[in-house]
């Protein structure tokens, strides 16, 4: 490791005439005559949500036993390659969801919360657990929190049965009466992570001036070298690297766009036209945003519940809602079962990238916390039983990986956000309707 007499601050910045940019963190970053293994164990931990809507085929997605995960189920196949560091967690519900909809199932899934029923403009939720952490971990960060989506989301009207479509369109609530929209342009989020302001025109004309946002940092970069050793030098090429590789693609989507002549008033410029390529887009963007320390804390929206989106790579040509309906119809519940593992397919590659990833003394997932899952349960049945629910983390969080916990009897969610919050260092007695925490999900470490 690299010592200087000084150390690099940790929430050092490049900084040029159109951004700044966050550096990962280094061994340079650490006050000489310290190390890794001579400092208390407090490395920086970081929090995530990824939603699913409209539930899941139940019989195809619940592992076999209980306990250690030796056998995956069809649907959970694809973590295979870390299986390690993800546990299934059964029998989880969501007893304020009901009566029972596809907006309390979205409303209620990082609340906890009943919705209030209303046409207007008078919504009323809970507070999500994603913001309780933001408020506590978002002190020490450039943004609070990420509200990340797949899908544009109105705000306004009324989405079903009655309730506001910002029940089922916005996951994160800061306040009750809060909501937070969520973003799913990729050239939004890069510019909100890095700079560069501005309308939707004048973005465009600033892309047209200037290869990449890298190419204004080169003497930067130069100098910053020359003060690092040879262990930093290589995480922030990969680093580097990992920004290049975001701003081109992001690059070839408004490329295609641009030349599509097809009118398309919606088609936002960034986005690309392949789901598989927007969610690896999306879920590479929070890559960047926690290597660099940008925020602590993400939710994202992986597709929207009501979605009548279709998976033609996949063989389901059928949208996703109306499948969702199945009344146990053999062939619709195995469309669901095909969406199902697409989703953690996606889910998977992106927790093999944290894993493969540097960060401190191990890897990014080391220090992270993922909760992956859907307020509803059967989505034939509306119900919001048995949710279909994944923890990922990796060692620094203490996360018991590789297990399966069935709970015997329903328990509720909040039980699980109580826990999570309590493994990132935000400490509360309860949580909505919480009964007590997910015994067993975690090792006793200290966590700061």
């Amino acid at each position: 490791m690299f010592l200087t007499k000084k150390a690099i601050p940790r929430r050092a910045m490049l900084r040029s005439a159109q951004a700044a940019l966050a550096l990962p963190l280094l061994d340079a970053m650490i006050p000489a005559a310290t190390a890794w293994a001579a400092t208390p164990a407090k490395p920086v931990r970081r929090l995530g949500y990824v939603f699913i809507p409209m539930g899941c085929d139940q019989d195809r997605w619940t592992p076999p036993g209980q306990g250690k995960l030796d056998e995956l189920s069809p649907i959970l196949k694809p973590i295979q390659p870390v299986k390690d560091q993800v546990t299934v967690i059964t029998n989880l519900r969501l007893q304020n969801a009901y009566p029972g909809t596809h907006d309390t199932s979205n409303s209620a899934f990082l609340s906890a919360a009943s919705a209030k029923h209303t046409e207007s403009s008078d919504y009323f939720s809970g507070i999500t657990a994603d913001q309780i952490a933001a408020a506590e971990m978002g002190r020490q960060t450039q943004v609070a929190s990420l509200q990340l989506a797949m899908d544009l989301n109105p705000l306004a009207g009324v989405c079903n049965n009655g309730y506001s479509c910002v029940y089922q369109n916005c996951l994160s609530w800061s306040s009750p009466t809060t909501p937070l929209p969520s973003e799913a342009h990729p050239r939004v989020v890069f510019e909100r992570l890095f700079g560069e302001g501005g309308n939707a025109g004048a973005r465009r004309a600033a892309l047209r001036n200037r290869a990449s946002l890298l190419d204004s940092f080169t003497t930067e970069i130069a100098r910053l070298k020359q003060r690092v050793g040879g262990p930093d030098r290589a995480r922030l090429d990969q680093y580097l690297e990992s920004v290049y590789q975001v701003e081109r693609e992001i690059a070839r989507a408004e490329q295609a766009v641009a030349e599509n002549k097809t009118p398309d008033l919606e088609r936002p410029v960034g986005v690309p036209a392949a789901f598989a390529d927007h969610a690896k887009l999306m879920f590479d963007l929070q890559i960047l945003a926690f290597q660099a320390d940008i925020t602590r804390v993400i939710a994202f929206q992986f597709t929207r519940e009501q979605s009548n989106r279709t998976y033609p790579e996949i063989g389901v040509r059928d949208p996703h809602h109306p499948t969702s309906h199945h009344g146990n119809d053999p062939y619709k519940v195995a469309q669901i079962a095909k969406i199902n593992t697409y989703h953690v397919s996606l889910f998977s590659q992106f927790l093999q990238r944290m894993k493969a990833t540097p960060d401190g003394d191990g890897s990014l997932l080391d220090h992270s916390v993922y909760l992956y899952g859907s307020g509803m349960g059967n989505p034939s049945l509306h119900d919001h039983e048995n949710l279909p629910i994944l923890v990922a983390g990796g060692a620094a969080t203490g996360l018991k990986g590789g297990r399966h916990i069935r709970y015997e009897k329903p328990a509720n969610l909040a039980n699980l956000h109580l826990t999570l919050l309590e493994r990132v260092g935000v400490r509360m007695d309860s949580f909505v309707d919480s009964t007590g925490k997910v015994d067993g999900l975690f090792e006793r470490i200290d966590v700061g």
